[in-house]
C-alpha cells in the first residue's frame, strides 16, 4: 500500500472534500500550424472582391465612414471654434517653430496647411491636432544646421536648408509607413511615460537655451554635437556685451504679457469660453510697433524678413541627401509617432471611442511623406494644440480643415504683413509655451513618492536629452527604463509567508502582524519571472530565508558519517577515550536538526520559467529530498505547470505531478500536514485498504 492512498483514505475520513492534489482538466487546444496560419492570412488578403476593395479603401481613408454620419447642426458649431482657434493659434506657432527648425516661415506656414488636410482624410482620431510640435522642429533644425556646417553653404543657403529638411522628413514618414506595414507599433510600449516626459522635459531645456541669443539679438552659431545646452551658455555668456538693447527691452515686455495672459487664461479657463489668443495679440502689436518705430533700421533688431504669399511649385525631395540623414530620420520617426500615438488613444479613451493604432501610423507617415514634396518638414500630433482643440468644443476632424482654411487665408494674403516682426517675439511665444514641460520639475517630489525607479527613469532621460543631446537622451532614457525592469526582476521581493488566522490564506510574515507559523513548513514566496539572470539569487534568498543550505548541509552531514565511521572503528580496536571527550565527539557527529520537513514555494508571481528556472526547480527538489525534506509548488500558472511538464519535473508521464503540485497554498499545507499525521501515527493505526476504512480517532491518537 502506498502513501498516496492512504493519504486518500484520510480525506475520506476527514471529509476535507476533493484533493487538493488532483490537477485539474486541462483543454484541449487545436494547434495550427505556422504555414496553414500564413496561407490562411494570404488567401485573406489577397483576395480581390468589390466589398473587399472598398473596405480598405475605407479603412485607409476613414474619412469615408465617417463624413457621410456626420451630424451638421450638433457638431458643426463646435468644430468651426475650435478650428479657427486653434488656426489662429497654429500661425503665430508656425512662424515661430521656424526659428527652431532653422527655416523661413513660409515652409512652417505650409507644413500646418498639409498636415491639417491630410489628417484629416486618414485620421482616426476625432480631437488630435496634428503640425509643427516643438520637439521635432528642434530635432529637424539640429540635422540641418549641422548638414549646413559641413557643406559650406552660404549661396542658396536656404533652398539647401529645405533640401535637408525635406529628405528628413520624407525618411522619417517612409519609416513611419513600413511600421505600420509590418505592424511595429509595439515598438511605442518601450517609451514609457517617464521616458517621453522626460525627454519632452530635457528637449525644452535645449529649445529655451536655443532662444536665448534670440531673446538678447546676439548672434552666435548653433552648437553641434553633443554637450549643446553647456557649449551654447558659454557661448551666451562669452558674447553678451553684444546684446540688442532694443530686443531685451522687446523681449522683456513680450514675456511679462504672455506668461500673465497665460495665467490668467489658466485660473479663468472654467468661464472662458475659448482661450484668450494672445500669441497672435503680441504678433500684431509687436509687428506694428517694430514696422512704424522702424527698430530694424534704427536699432538693428533682427526681424523675420520677406514671407511670401501663394504656394511654391512642388518638387522631389533631395533623394541624394537621403543616405546622410537616413539614421536621424530614425528617431524623428519614433518620437512622432510615439507622441500621436499616445495622444490619440487618450483622448479616444477620454470621449469613449476607438482608434486604430496602425491606421495612426499610417496617417503620421504620410503627413511627413506626401508634405515633404511641397516644401514641408516633419509633424506630428501636438500635446497644448491637441487641449485646446478639445476644450473648444471640437467633435471631429473637420476642424482641422478649418484651421487649414485659416492657415491658407494667411498664405494667400497676410504673411507679407509680418516682414518686420521680430525675431525675439517669436522666441518669446516659444519659451513661454514650454511653461508646461518645464512645470514638470514641480512635480519630482510627487513623482518621487508615487515610484521612486520611475522618478529615476525620468531624472536620466532629462539630463541626457539636455546634456549629451535629444537623440542619445531618447536612447539612453529607453536602455535606462529597460534595464531598471532588468534588475527589478534580478533582485525582486522574496518573503516567507505566515497563515492569516482562521483562514485558508496566506501573506508576508514580515509585512504583517499577527500571522501564524506553519508547523514543520517553510513557505516561500518569490516574486518574479524564475529566469538564468535570477537563479542565483533565488537560491541564495530561499536558503537564507528558509536557514538550510541542502549542498553543504549534505556534504557536513557526509563529512560526520565518515567521522563517525573512523570513531567507530577506534573503537572496535579497542581505543579508550576519555568520558568527556566522548561526549563532545558524540555532540559533534550529531547532524544538524531542522525545524521543518516541508518547503512549499509560492509560484503565483512567477510569470514564466526558462530552461535554467527549470534546472534550479529540479536540484532544489533533488537537494532537498535527499535531506527527507519535501520541496511543493503552488499556484503555478498553465504556462509554468506546461515548462516543468517539459522539463521532467514530476517524473517520468508526471507521475508524482498529484503529490507535487497544488492549486492553492492551503492545499499544500493540507497535504504536509496530513503527510505528517501519517507518518506519525503507528503503523498498527495505518490504513490498509480503500475497502478497509479506519476510524479518525485511530489515526489521530
Amino acid at each position: 500500500m502506498n502513501f498516496h492512498s492512504q493519504y486518500l483514505e484520510l480525506e475520506i475520513f476527514m471529509d476535507i472534500g476533493p484533493s487538493p492534489s488532483f490537477p485539474m482538466e486541462r483543454k484541449v487546444h487545436i494547434q495550427i500550424s505556422g504555414r496553414q496560419i500564413i496561407q490562411t492570412k494570404l488567401r485573406k488578403s489577397c483576395s480581390c472582391t468589390t466589398k473587399r476593395l472598398k473596405n480598405v479603401v475605407m479603412d485607409f481613408f476613414p474619412v469615408l465612414r465617417w463624413l457621410p454620419k456626420y451630424h451638421c447642426r450638433e457638431y458643426i458649431w463646435g468644430d468651426v471654434m475650435s478650428g479657427v482657434v486653434i488656426g489662429i493659434i497654429l500661425v503665430p506657432q508656425a512662424i515661430a517653430y521656424s526659428l527652431l527648425a532653422g527655416l523661413k516661415p513660409i515652409y512652417s506656414l505650409y507644413t500646418s496647411f498639409f498636415a491639417n488636410i491630410i489628417y484629416f482624410l486618414m485620421g482616426t482620431s476625432r480631437h488630435v491636432s496634428v503640425g509643427i510640435f516643438s520637439l521635432l522642429s528642434l530635432m529637424v533644425g539640429q540635422v540641418v544646421d549641422r548638414e549646413l556646417l559641413l557643406a559650406g553653404a552660404e549661396c542658396g543657403k536656404d533652398c539647401y536648408a529645405i533640401g535637408v529638411a525635406t529628405a528628413l522628413t520624407f525618411l522619417a514618414g517612409f519609416y513611419q509607413v513600413l511600421m505600420g506595414v509590418f505592424r511595429l507599433g509595439f515598438v511605442s510600449m518601450y517609451l514609457s511615460e517617464s521616458v517621453l516626459d522626460g525627454f519632452a522635459t530635457g528637449a525644452s531645456l535645449t529649445i529655451l537655451t536655443a532662444q536665448v541669443k534670440y531673446l538678447i539679438g546676439i548672434k552666435i552659431p548653433r552648437s553641434q554635437g553633443h554637450g549643446i545646452l553647456l557649449t551654447t551658455w558659454i557661448n551666451i555668456f562669452r558674447n553678451i556685451s553684444q546684446a540688442n538693447q532694443c530686443d531685451v527691452i522687446t523681449s522683456v515686455v513680450c514675456i511679462a504679457v504672455l506668461v500673465a495672459a497665460k495665467e490668467l487664461g489658466d485660473r479663468y479657463k472654467q468661464k472662458l469660453k475659448i482661450p484668450l489668443p494672445t500669441e497672435l495679440v503680441v504678433i500684431v502689436v509687436a509687428t506694428l510697433v517694430s514696422h512704424y518705430g522702424k527698430l530694424n533700421e534704427v536699432y538693428a533688431s533682427s526681424v523675420s524678413g520677406a514671407i511670401p504669399t501663394g504656394f511654391i511649385p512642388p518638387q522631389l525631395p533631395n533623394f541624394n541627401m537621403m543616405h546622410r540623414v537616413a539614421l536621424d530620420a530614425v528617431p524623428l520617426a519614433i518620437v512622432g509617432f510615439a507622441f500621436t500615438i499616445s495622444l490619440s488613444e487618450m483622448f479616444a479613451k477620454k470621449y469613449a471611442y476607438t482608434v486604430r493604432a496602425n491606421q495612426e501610423m499610417f496617417a503620421i507617415g504620410f503627413c511627413n511623406i506626401i508634405p515633404s514634396f511641397f516644401h514641408c518638414f516633419a509633424t506630428s500630433a501636438a500635446l497644448a494644440k491637441t487641449l485646446v482643440k478639445s476644450s473648444t468644443g471640437c467633435q471631429t476632424q473637420v476642424s482641422s480643415v478649418i484651421s487649414a482654411v485659416v492657415v491658407l487665408l494667411v498664405l494667400l494674403f497676410l504673411a507679407p504683413l509680418f516682414y518686420s516682426l521680430q525675431k525675439c517675439v517669436l522666441a518669446c511665444i516659444i519659451i513661454v509655451s514650454l511653461r508646461g514641460a518645464l512645470r514638470k520639475f514641480r512635480d519630482v517630489p510627487q513623482r518621487y513618492h508615487m515610484n521612486k525607479v520611475d522618478t529615476l527613469v525620468w531624472c536620466v532621460t532629462v539630463f541626457s536629452s539636455a546634456l549629451i543631446s535629444t537623440e542619445m537622451g531618447l536612447l539612453i532614457g529607453v536602455l535606462f527604463s529597460m534595464l531598471c525592469i532588468v534588475v527589478r526582476t534580478q533582485r525582486p521581493r522574496t518573503a516567507l509567508l505566515g497563515q492569516i488566522q482562521s483562514t485558508a490564506f496566506y501573506e508576508d510574515d514580515w509585512e504583517y502582524e499577527s500571522l501564524c507559523p506553519v508547523p514543520n513548513a517553510k513557505i516561500f514566496r518569490f516574486e518574479a519571472p524564475l529566469y538564468y539572470a535570477n537563479k542565483d539569487f533565488f537560491l541564495k534568498s530561499l536558503y537564507r530565508m528558509t536557514g538550510l543550505d541542502p549542498t553543504l548541509e549534505a556534504a557536513k552531514r557526509k563529512k560526520n558519517e565518515k567521522k563517525q565511521k573512523e570513531h567507530l572503528k577506534e573503537g572496535n580496536r579497542g581505543t579508550i577515550v576519555k568520558g568527556s571527550d566522548q561526549a563532545d565527539t558524540a555532540l559533534h557527529l550529531v547532524p544538524k536538526q531542522v525545524d521543518f520537513q516541508t518547503i512549499i514555494i509560492d509560484c503565483s508571481s512567477v510569470t514564466f520559467l526558462d530552461t535554467a528556472g527549470i534546472i534550479t526547480l529540479k536540484e532544489i527538489l533533488k537537494d532537498y529530498n535527499e535531506l527527507k525534506i519535501t520541496v511543493l509548488l503552488a499556484c503555478c500558472n498553465p504556462s509554468v505547470i506546461d515548462s516543468l511538464k517539459r522539463g521532467d519535473y514530476f517524473g517520468k508521464d508526471c507521475k508524482k505531478m498529484h503529490e507535487l503540485l497544488f492549486y492553492s497554498i492551503h492545499g499544500a499545507v493540507q497535504f504536509a500536514r496530513d503527510r505528517k499525521l501519517l507518518a506519525d501515527a503507528p503503523p498498527s493505526h495505518m490504513p490498509m485498504s480503500h475497502n478497509k476504512r479506519v476510524p479518525l480517532s485511530f489515526i489521530i491518537h
